[in-house]
């Protein structure tokens, strides 16, 4: 067998290229969105919440079954699933109690549980990846007829079920898209039950995969399964540049690990006066200007004879805001005592700091050498003139 949906490319014998077990996967395949099951190593007291069993197919798609015929099940195995119409083959990705309750947080209807059939056989999986070698040229060629066709979508992915019935076209497009003429000549072409399924650009990277800006692989590919919005009031709190180039992940949103940090961005923030609120002093008002959370300070800036910007320590600013409540002024705002430091001195020996050191530099012309001729007269010829 192999895994559905491998990354890593397949070989000949239709096996993921960087698989080890060589398509046979024991331990829940090379998919990096698994849940890893905590209480396997634990005794179950229920036996009735082992019934349900996660099941994985291809592009981390994730379904539950019910083991009505009690088989002993582990992660890694391949069945054969109940489907509408027919049956699917996937493969096992996790079992026992913590099944109820990925079930109650995904929030699974009871009809949306489906049974399990069998363990799969040898002619299930060998019509299984009979199917998956199909996905290839199909994509090829429903590109070319939704081209043809004039429709404003992208068809990205394909997924045949077990049985070679039915095939999932995934595309994306900005608006609303018209595409029953599409699934005729899909249906003509192809000869399966089509379900045209949309998925949004985030989606799109995660089934792509690639590497992000900060060196690791993408969350959206390795861990992160729902998609929160994102929008640029987390980047204004957490003070970051408003540059759409490195805000952007590959999918052109906004990075989704901008909500990462931002609930103790706002935990923070709740600590410091509001900007809106101006300092006065005896020579002159200042205007906030930006705020460090880490340092715990904040800056403020002034016009006029006097202007500067000044960085206030936040126990200072709450101190003259709450004497600017008294109708007090202070005769200064902050004096910042600045110390030196004797840094040691470092010099260039070898040259390697020189911001010009990749600079074409002009190189000298080396002089050509100079040819030694034979000092001896040649013959003259008899026309010549002497």
């Amino acid at each position: 067998m192999s895994c559905a949906g491998c990354s890593t490319g397949r070989g000949s014998n239709n096996a993921p290229g960087g698989c080890k077990s060589n398509g046979n996967c024991g331990t829940g395949g090379c998919n990096q969105m698994n849940v890893f099951d905590w209480l396997s190593d634990m005794t179950q007291e229920k036996e009735e919440l082992s019934n349900k069993v996660e099941v994985r197919f291809k592009n981390g798609r994730k379904a539950y079954f019910v083991n009505e015929e009690k088989l002993t099940l582990k992660t890694g195995d391949v069945v054969a699933v109940e489907s509408s119409p027919g049956h699917d083959i996937g493969t096992v990705s996790l079992t026992g109690e913590l099944v109820d309750l990925q079930i109650n947080k995904k929030k699974v209807k009871d009809d949306e549980v489906k049974k399990i059939y069998r363990l799969a056989k040898e002619s299930d999986i060998a019509k299984w990846q009979d199917a998956i070698k199909l996905e290839k040229p199909t994509l090829t060629k429903a590109r070319v007829l939704a081209i043809d066709l004039g429709l404003q979508m992208k068809i990205c992915d394909i997924e045949y079920q077990g049985d070679k019935t039915k095939a999932i076209f995934y595309y994306t497009a900005e608006s609303r898209v018209d595409f029953r003429e599409l699934i005729r000549h899909y249906a003509e072409a192809f000869r399966v039950r089509i379900e045209m399924k949309q998925i949004g650009a985030r989606q799109e990277a995660a089934r792509l995969g690639g590497v992000g800006s900060c060196g690791r692989e993408l969350c959206c590919s390795s861990w992160l399964s729902d998609f929160r919005t994102v929008n640029t009031g987390a980047a204004r709190y957490q003070q970051l540049s408003l540059n759409p180039q490195k805000l952007a992940g590959q999918c052109g949103k906004l990075k989704c690990c901008l909500n990462y940090e931002l609930d103790s961005y706002l935990d923070a923030l709740k600590g410091f006066p509001s900007t809106n609120i101006k300092l006065h002093t005896e020579q002159a008002t200042y205007s906030h200007f930006k705020s460090d959370i880490f340092s715990q300070t904040m800056w403020y800036s002034c016009r006029g004879e006097h202007s500067e910007i000044v960085a206030v320590p936040l126990d200072r600013v709450k101190e003259v805001i709450a004497l600017n409540k008294e109708d007090n002024k202070p005769d200064f705002l902050f004096k910042e005592v600045v110390v030196v430091k004797n840094e040691p001195t470092y010099e260039n020996v070898v040259g390697q700091d020189e911001l010009t050191r990749f600079d074409n530099k002009q190189k000298k012309k080396k002089k050509g050498k100079k040819k030694f001729f034979n000092k001896k007269k040649r013959p003259q010829k008899k026309n010549e003139k002497k």
